[in-house]
C-alpha cells in the first residue's frame, strides 16, 4: 500500500494507552529468543538500515534488535541490509550517497536511518558534505511529507525547560513539507550587486500541487488526532505579484515612480522567468501592481518573455484554505510563523497538528522537540506517494559522545515504531515498541540527556536491553 494512502487510513497520535506492568528480570539467553506468533508462514519485510555517522551505528543496532523482537511476536520476519550513507560513505566511496545505497533503499519496504554528519567533514565542499547525502536520499525516495510528533511523556515532564503546568499534556504533530521551498528553489547562488558587494540569495518557490498534497496529509493526520489543524506561514509579508512581460512590468513600475533594482533570469519547466526584486516604491506600489496584474497579459513582439514573481507564502495560505473545503470536520486556523514560534513556548497545548513549509517546519519542529525535554526522545517519518518511507530520529550524530555508550536510543526505537505503523501498516507491532518504551521509563531507566535524581542512569546498550525485556514480557499475538 502506498505510504500516503496508508497514512490516510491509519494516522493517529503517538500516545499509547496502557497501564504499566512490573517486569521480572530476564536472562540474556531469554532476550535472544524469538517467538513466532503463528504456525502459518510469517509476513516478511525488507528493511534497509543506514547507521550513518556518530552515534548512528549505536542507536541503529539497538533499534534493530527491538524491531526484530516486536515483529516476531506478531508473526513478522525482517530481512535487514546495512548500507553506508553520509560521512562514512564519503570515507568509503568518495560520495555521501552511493548509488548502491539509494538502489537498496528504493527496493526495500522501509528505510531506518541513524544520523548523518560530523566535525570531520564540516569543511568539505557542499556536494561532498554528509548532509547532501540526506537531501539526495529524500529526493531519490520521493518523500515529501515529514511527520514529527512532540509529546511530553508524563515520566519526563520535569525534564522540560518549560514550567510543568505549561509542558504537561503537550501532544502535537508537525507536518513539514520536505522537498520544496527555499532549500530547493531556484535561482540561488552568489553574485555582486551594483556596489560591487557580494550577495547571496535563495528563492522560496512552491507549486500548487506541492502545497495541495502536503495539506491533504496534514488534514488526514488531524482527522485521526483531535481534529484541529494550524497552517503556519508568513503571508503578511510574502505577497503574490504576477506579471507576464519584462517590458510591461518595467513600464508599470516606472509609472508609479518605482525602480526595479535587480532582475534575475532563470528557467523552470522549460519556460523562462524573470524575477524582479528589490522594487523601490514601498507598499503602495506593490498594492498597485497587484491590482493591475490580476491575470496574465498577452504576448506581443516586444513581450516574448514570461515574467513571474510569486511570493510563495500567500499561495500557501490560499491553497490550504481551498483544500480545507474537502475536510469540513477539521477546524483550520492560520498563524504567522513568528507568532507560532512564540506560542509554542507560551501555550503549546493549543496545538494539535501543525502544517508548514520546509524551512519553517525545520525550525518549529526542533523548537517543539525541546518542549519534551530532550531531542533524543523524538522520532520522525518521511513519506511519499509510492515506495518506501524514511524513518529517523530527529537528533544529530553527536560526534562528541560517539562510541561512548552515552546516546539515547529511544528516538530511534520510536522511529522503528513509526516505520511499523506508517510504513508497513503493522500497528500492533508498533504499539508493542511504544508500550515497551513507556514501561522502561516507568521503571526509572534514563540516559544522561533525560536523567534526574532518583532515576537510574544507564547507557545506550543497557537502555536497549531494558526495552527488549519490556517487549519480551508481552504475550505473542493470538494464534
Amino acid at each position: 500500500m502506498p505510504m500516503v494512502a496508508f497514512l490516510q487510513l491509519s494516522a493517529r497520535p503517538f500516545r499509547p494507552q496502557f497501564q504499566s506492568k512490573s517486569i521480572s528480570t530476564l536472562s540474556s539467553t531469554r532476550l535472544a529468543t524469538v517467538r513466532c506468533a503463528s504456525a502459518t508462514s510469517p509476513k516478511r519485510y525488507s528493511i534497509t538500515l543506514l547507521p550513518g555517522d556518530g552515534i548512528g551505528p549505536e542507536v541503529i543496532s539497538v533499534a534493530k534488535n527491538v524491531l526484530k523482537l516486536a515483529g516476531s511476536l506478531e508473526g513478522i520476519e525482517f530481512g535487514f541490509q546495512e548500507m553506508p550513507v553520509g560521512g562514512c560513505a564519503l570515507d568509503l566511496t568518495g560520495v555521501p550517497l552511493p548509488e548502491e545505497t539509494l538502489s537498496a533503499a528504493k527496493q526495500s519496504d522501509a528505510v531506518l536511518l541513524g544520523a548523518i554528519g560530523g566535525y570531520k567533514w564540516d569543511n568539505n565542499a557542499k556536494h561532498l558534505k554528509p548532509e547532501t547525502g540526506l537531501l539526495q536520499l529524500r529526493s531519490g525516495l520521493k518523500v515529501f511529507a515529514n511527520l514529527r510528533p512532540a509529546s511530553v511523556l508524563p515520566q519526563l515532564v520535569d525534564a522540560s525547560t518549560l514550567k510543568k503546568e505549561v509542558a504537561e499534556g503537550v501532544d502535537l504533530m508537525v507536518v513539514r513539507e520536505l522537498t520544496g521551498g527555499i532549500y530547493f528553489g531556484k535561482p540561488r547562488g552568489f553574485r555582486k550587486n551594483e556596489n560591487g558587494e557580494e550577495i547571496g540569495f535563495n528563492t522560496e518557490v512552491y507549486a500548487t500541487y506541492e502545497i495541495d498534497r502536503i495539506a491533504r496529509i496534514a488534514f488526514e493526520t488531524a482527522r485521526k488526532r483531535r481534529g484541529k489543524l494550524c497552517s503556519v506561514d508568513k503571508a503578511n509579508v510574502l505577497e503574490i505579484i504576477s506579471c507576464f512581460s519584462l517590458r510591461s512590468i518595467t513600464n508599470t513600475v516606472s509609472s508609479y515612480g518605482g525602480i526595479i533594482q535587480q532582475v534575475t533570469l532563470y528557467e523552470l519547466n522549460g519556460l523562462t522567468y524573470y524575477i524582479s526584486t528589490f522594487i523601490r516604491g514601498g507598499t503602495h506600489l506593490l498594492h498597485e501592481l497587484m491590482s493591475v496584474y490580476k491575470k496574465p497579459l498577452g504576448f506581443g513582439s516586444d513581450q516574448s518573455v514570461q515574467c513571474l514573481n510569486i511570493r510563495a507564502s500567500m499561495l500557501w495560505r490560499k491553497r490550504v484554505t481551498a483544500i480545507a473545503t474537502e475536510y469540513p470536520d477539521i477546524e483550520l486556523s492560520h498563524m504567522y510563523v513568528d507568532n507560532a514560534a512564540m506560542q509554542l513556548v507560551r501555550n503549546p497545548k493549543q496545538f494539535d497538528t501543525i502544517v508548514t513549509n520546509n524551512i519553517f517546519g525545520d525550525i518549529l519542529s526542533d523548537e517543539a522537540s525541546m518542549i519534551t525535554g530532550s531531542i533524543g526522545m523524538l522520532p520522525s517519518a518521511s513519506l511519499g506517494e509510492l515506495g518506501p518511507g524514511l524513518f529517523e530520529p530527529i537528533h544529530g550524530s553527536a560526534p562528541d559522545i560517539a562510541g561512548e555508550d552515552k546516546a539515547n536510543p529511544l528516538a530511534t526505537m520510536l522511529s522503528a515504531a513509526m516505520l511499523l505503523r506508517y510504513g508497513l501498516g503493522e500497528a500492533n507491532a508498533a504499539t508493542r515498541i511504544e508500550t515497551a518504551v513507556m514501561v522502561t521509563l516507568d521503571r526509572g531507566f534514563r540516559t544522561g540527556d533525560i536523567y534526574a535524581p532518583g532515576t537510574k542512569l544507564v547507557g545506550c546498550k543497557e537502555m536497549g536491553d531494558e526495552v527488549l525485556k519490556a517487549v519480551e514480557s508481552q504475550l505473542p499475538a493470538a494464534l
